[in-house]
């Protein structure tokens, strides 16, 4: 790992029986990046983001993955240091993943749990350290007003914003954001999006996304990493992603879905 590095892969492969969903991915992620996954569906992008956390195990063979200096999955098992690396890693799933039943604060008080006992936040008696925290991250996000409702009856954008709100509960460093704006309508989605830009850019979080649209790959982060068929495709500046790269990436039929921005 180099040492402005909080992530290092080489050799990363993952299979699902016949199918190899990542073929021997290498690349490191700088402290304070932003960066875009994007590919064809199937191309290995939210397959990487979890086995970058440890929710898949990578294939047995030269493979490693490291975070913030240790490594945290080799040769086909995950080590004891993803525990620490997962506190300090926090994951933004498309669906948002909050509990329906919980209220929105309890939910982004959620994020504290790595670092308080677990009974206090199985019956909801959470430390003022931890209250505090919740309500300033939920203001962070704007969403604060909405702290007592329940999870399940907030619009997918607010939800989301709450997702965000968990992890800065969660005092990550990283922010693994998995299709986050997938599920929203365009308004909801750029509001999220410009969330993870600011807590990049103003808090010095480091943030990878997978993404769909394209268009927001190039205007909101500056590094893209493209994988095609499990393998990287393209690894470099944003600015560097013309028309030509985008078609090789995509194939032919993506032409005609390219964004004007893009062209």
């Amino acid at each position: 790992m180099t040492s402005d590095a909080v992530l290092t892969l080489r050799s990363v492969s993952k299979s699902f029986g016949a199918r190899r969903a990542l073929d021997g991915v290498s690349f490191d992620v700088r402290r304070g990046e932003m960066i875009a996954l994007i590919g064809p569906s199937g191309s290995g992008k939210s397959t990487l983001l979890r086995s970058i956390s440890g929710l898949n195990v990578i294939d047995v063979g030269e493979g490693r993955i490291e975070a913030f200096g240790q490594v945290v999955q080799a040769r086909g098992r995950v080590t004891d240091a993803v525990r620490q690396a997962r506190i300090r890693i926090g994951f933004i799933f498309q669906q948002f993943n909050l509990v329906g039943r919980l209220t929105l604060f309890s939910n982004a008080a959620l994020g504290s749990l790595g670092r308080i006992p677990f009974w206090r936040g199985l019956i909801g008696r959470w430390p003022a350290e931890t209250k505090a925290a919740a309500m300033q991250a939920l203001a962070r996000v704007g969403v604060a007003e909405y702290a007592g409702q329940r999870a399940a009856t907030l619009s997918g954008g607010q939800q989301q914003r709450g997702a965000i709100a968990r992890a800065l509960v969660q005092k990550a460093k990283i922010i693994l954001a998995d299709e986050p704006v997938a599920s929203l309508d365009p308004v909801s989605a750029r509001r999220v999006m410009d969330i993870l830009r600011d807590l990049n850019r103003t808090d010095g979080l480091t943030v990878i996304t997978t993404l769909h649209q394209v268009d927001y790959a190039l205007r909101y982060c500056d590094r893209v990493v493209a994988l095609k068929e499990g393998k990287v495709a393209y690894d470099g500046a944003a600015s560097g992603l013309d028309r030509a790269r985008l078609i090789d990436i995509y194939g032919p039929e993506f032409e005609d879905a390219i964004h004007e921005e893009t062209r």
